[in-house]
């Protein structure tokens, strides 16, 4: 069964009453987990980049946005605490080795690497020493980049899985190259997902299991016009519900590949099939 997660993010725009209506909202929907992304914001981004101007709710710099979306043990406690009560796992994408060693207290199922730490060796030394299903997602990435990732995970012997990816906010129908897929498979030898950026259509997804896609990851939200960068690449709740029913029907429908004769022809077959 494809592995589908709801990728929250920072579309909870630092508000927990947001983040749990969103964990609600994928629950009702049918996704296996929800996902957010987690940075110490001073370590991720330089004193220039916090410095500069910025109008945000939170105020007038990029520091002042940035610091007014990050969620911190208060907000992940309820977090947890809430996921538990809806039996849905929750993981996160962290940007830095102190955000990772954080979420090392929730003990967790899985771990995330996000597409631009992909390069970032010692935060994957420190996610593949602990041995957790890994989602890697691969987008601005090259097959020798990806290599060097998968190496750091067989050399701890990790469990991953790729994503196949565009790093793009909303991503364009025409970059999508879902034919990837097959590329990232055969190249690498191991399961293959697509985490999807593109805006409030699903039927990229929808092609990734055709492709083979092993897991699913969406961004969601509560409403595109929210405020937030990626707001304008998300699902809301009909585009996710939609979306994940008819993942579960080409599942259904791509079936194992094993010829048989099904019980519904059997009648068929007596009535029309000759042996001469």
């Amino acid at each position: 069964m494809v592995f589908i997660t709801a990728e929250i993010g920072i579309n909870h725009n630092g508000d927990i009453e947001i983040a749990k209506k969103l964990i609600d909202m994928a629950k009702i929907c049918g996704c296996n987990a929800v996902k957010f992304q987690k940075r110490t914001v001073e370590k991720v981004y330089s004193k220039e980049v916090l410095d500069a101007p910025r109008e945000s709710p939170w105020g007038t710099t990029t520091r002042e946005q940035k610091l007014g979306l990050e969620f911190n043990k208060k907000e992940y406690d309820v977090i947890n605490s809430h996921c538990k009560e809806k039996q849905i796992d929750w993981y996160a994408s962290s940007w830095d080795i102190d955000s990772q060693l954080f979420l090392q207290n929730y003990n967790l199922k899985y771990n995330k690497v996000a597409s631009a730490m992909l390069t970032n060796k010692r935060l994957l030394d420190v996610i593949a020493q602990e041995r957790k299903h890994t989602f890697i997602s691969t987008g601005m990435s090259t097959i020798e980049q990806i290599k060097n990732a998968v190496d750091i995970f067989k050399q701890y012997e990790c469990p991953f899985e790729l994503q196949h990816s565009n790093s793009t906010y909303p991503m364009k129908l025409g970059e999508a190259n879902m034919k990837c897929i097959e590329t990232l498979r055969n190249e690498f030898n191991c399961n293959v997902g697509y985490s999807g950026h593109e805006d409030s259509s699903y039927i990229v997804c929808i092609i990734a299991v055709v492709f083979g896609a092993t897991s699913i990851e969406r961004h969601i939200t509560l409403k595109r016009s929210m405020y937030g960068s990626d707001q304008a690449a998300s699902l809301e709740h009909p585009g996710l519900d939609r979306m994940v029913r008819d993942v579960r029907r080409v599942e259904t429908i791509i079936g194992d590949g094993v010829k048989r004769i099904w019980d519904s022809e059997i009648p068929v077959m007596k009535k029309l099939r000759t042996f001469e």
